[in-house]
């Protein structure tokens, strides 16, 4: 049969729940710099949004060259968190070795190389690219991105609660 829920606990080291704990502690702090970052966006936004509606004729092009800003400074953060989680991850991937064992600190490594690949991508990306590949993905796939901006629709809400 499975195990169950209840018999993991018992067996389970107490390097195992410390592991655990510091793992999840870095994607608590993850989230929170999500969170910190998604505020600042807004605050930000707003204050762009109010300067544009006050300008006058040029509003406008005042807006669009701000929004690039901001879109730039928010891709230049995104990267710079997945950098900064990966780097978290990498580091407690050797705990992850001693306590729970090397395929559990693999795991981790894996998952660190991988954001930092999808960091440096992301860096190198005009907005131009990310957008026009936003919407080639869209157009071969329209449900896994109507699905897509659904889940991310609810981590935000969840996120943002």
């Amino acid at each position: 049969m499975g195990t169950t829920t209840a018999d993991t606990t018992k067996t389970a080291s107490p390097h195992t729940t410390e592991a655990k704990s510091r793992f999840n502690a870095a994607l608590d702090e993850a989230k929170a710099g999500a969170a910190a970052l998604g505020d600042e966006a807004k605050l930000r936004a707003s204050e762009y949004r109010n300067k544009a509606k006050t300008s006058g004729d040029n509003w406008s092009s005042d807006a669009k060259v701000k929004s690039r800003d901001l879109a730039n400074d928010g891709k230049r953060k995104a990267s710079e968190a997945l950098t900064g989680l990966s780097r978290v991850i990498d580091e407690n991937a050797a705990t992850l070795d001693e306590k729970v064992g090397p395929k559990y600190g693999d795991y981790a490594r894996s998952a660190s190389k991988s954001l930092q690949d999808n960091a440096r991508k992301l860096d190198e990306k005009s907005l131009d690219e990310l957008a026009d590949e936003s919407r080639e993905a869209i157009r071969r796939s329209p449900a896994t991105a109507v699905g897509l901006a659904a889940l991310v629709g609810f981590f935000f809400a969840r996120l943002f609660r």
